[in-house]
């Protein structure tokens, strides 16, 4: 159970338009928003950030996914797991390769630069932070500093989602939680304190 409760949908219409653009995007409302909303002013600014991060020109949505995975994975929050598996297969990855990401490294499922991409996440994700000169080396054979950029910048929305959603204990939704259930749980994801047994 949450350690903080989150406000229900209905006591905070100024943000409907945003709640309807996630669900559209995501499938469901993630309920980090709905407790992030009790601080004055969190929520606007961290859609805002969100927006820029996810939906610019530098590196394609799927990828942006699966980075937030492995910055998900490298800090251990299975929250973000679930909602980031879910998301890559929404973006039109199938799922044996969303199932692959466990393995990426040799998998052949992934290319090189993706290969390159989801290291530099992975450690960069892991606290104390693990990211290396030869991760970044291994990204400018396949990226521009931009795209290096928007890399790291997906890592660090990931970093504080991360911390907020595993401090919070937040809830896991059912779309993403039955997802990652069925594809991502023979790799070794649970839910852990995010969704408690019944």
């Amino acid at each position: 159970m949450a350690r903080i409760p989150a406000l229900p949908r209905e006591e905070l219409p100024r943000f409907e338009e945003g709640f309807a653009a996630a669900e559209q995007f995501m499938g469901f409302v993630p309920n980090s928003l709905f407790t992030m909303a009790r601080v004055p002013g969190l929520y606007e600014s961290f859609s805002s950030l969100v927006r820029t991060v996810f939906f610019n020109d530098l590196i394609p949505p799927d990828l942006v996914q699966m980075l937030a995975f492995m910055s998900s994975a490298g800090s251990g929050c299975r929250y973000c797991q679930a909602h980031t598996s879910k998301s890559v297969s929404r973006l039109g990855v199938d799922d044996e390769k969303v199932a692959a990401l466990w393995e990426f490294e040799t998998s052949d499922l992934f290319d090189a630069a993706e290969k390159a991409a989801l290291t530099l996440a992975f450690h960069a994700g892991q606290v104390p932070n693990a990211a290396t000169d030869e991760d970044f080396a291994a990204c400018r054979e396949h990226y521009t500093d931009d795209q290096i950029a928007a890399i790291v910048a997906a890592v660090s929305v990931f970093g504080y989602l991360n911390r907020w959603n595993d401090t919070v204990a937040t809830d896991l939704e059912d779309v993403p939680g039955d997802f990652a259930e069925r594809v991502m749980a023979p790799g070794g994801w649970e839910a852990g304190r995010h969704r408690p047994p019944t």
